[in-house]
């Protein structure tokens, strides 16, 4: 979710402006202080303060935005979380169809650099009061995932975590995960290169269980689709790429209620880029209706939701949206904004 939430890199390159820990407005300058292998192509980053203070606490789930050279930005999951942490630690593929952002990571980053970074934020959060937490991760998935393993362990929680990979080399934190009682290792070559069996991990699951899933795009359809009939606040699942193309039809009106100042939303725009062009200031990171830096509340009209952080219920009831991507199906539209 580099991808952009879980640690991989395929989408575009953006340039947005400087956010800010737990804000969207400045950033906090960081230096990596180590860098460690954690499995085939994957690397671990660890990131402090240069006055080695204590960060923003991190609930499990949460992300970070790595701002690189170039007007680069990408979203990482931080694979520990807690209130008093020295350092955030991130673990990022390296992708072949990078755009800039893992290739950068794995080939010039080096020990001792400096990085801007902002949030962090959590548009995947960990209910650590559910009776029963199933957690689903496929490859570099794994990092937000994990975080939350560990999280249930220290509370002593019920839990069970499924993690699959292709080959045995390419699992993360592998030695550790297998440490747990309550984990099970997936490695699709030893399986005839059948994939996890995600539903029949849900049917097997307690029916009050709550269940988490941050993978590639068929483990994540396995995911939803097995667990459709499940009341939806049960259902957490984080994406690496976007559902769903932008949402840029135009032919719409979109108006600030705060402001009142109303702006025509041509064919080919999004309304973040319509804002922005008028130089209206909007927080937004990925672009990609992933991340929900952008989100707003709505006050009239309704959305076109193309967005993968809302649940179906709450799209359906058009109370908040994404501007990066989502747009307008009423000839006008007001935002809280």
């Amino acid at each position: 979710m580099s991808h952009t939430v879980a640690g991989r890199d395929t989408k575009p390159d953006i340039t947005v402006p400087a956010m800010s820990e737990g804000d969207a407005k400045a950033t906090l300058t960081m230096r990596v202080t180590a860098i460690r292998y954690a499995a085939s192509e994957i690397s671990v980053y660890e990131l402090r303060r240069l006055d080695n203070a204590r960060l923003p606490a991190v609930e499990p789930g949460a992300h970070i935005d790595l701002h690189l050279p170039g007007g680069i930005v990408r979203q990482y999951s931080l694979v520990t979380s807690g209130v008093d942490l020295s350092a955030y630690l991130i673990a990022i593929k390296r992708e072949r169809a990078s755009r800039g952002g893992s290739s950068f990571m794995h080939d010039k980053l080096r020990v001792g650099q400096l990085l801007e970074i902002g949030g962090p934020r959590n548009s995947f959060p960990l209910v650590e009061s559910a009776p029963h937490t199933v957690l689903i991760a496929g490859g570099i998935g794994v990092t937000a995932i994990w975080a939350m393993a560990q999280r249930l362990e220290r509370l002593g929680r019920s839990f069970e975590m499924h993690y699959a990979c292709r080959e045995r080399a390419d699992a993360a934190f592998l030695d550790d995960i297998e440490r747990l009682a309550h984990t099970r290792i997936h490695v699709d070559a030893d399986c005839s290169g059948q994939p996890l069996d995600v539903r029949a991990i849900v049917a097997n699951a307690p029916s009050n269980a709550h269940f988490y899933c941050c993978g590639p795009l068929p483990m994540l359809d396995a995911f939803e689709a097995a667990t459709s009939s499940l009341p939806v606040e049960q259902v957490h699942v984080e994406y690496f790429a976007p559902k769903q193309m932008a949402a840029i039809d135009g032919g719409y009106v979109v108006q600030l209620q705060r402001t009142g100042q109303e702006f025509a939303v041509p064919q080919g725009r999004t309304i973040l880029q319509v804002l922005r062009e008028a130089g209206v200031s909007a927080p937004y990171s990925c672009e990609e209706g992933i991340c929900g830096a952008c989100q707003v509340n709505v006050i009239s009209g309704v959305p076109d939701h193309r967005d993968s952080v809302l649940s179906a219920s709450e799209q359906q009831q058009g109370k908040t949206m994404m501007i990066c991507c989502s747009g307008s199906r009423t000839e006008r539209l007001v935002i809280d904004f």
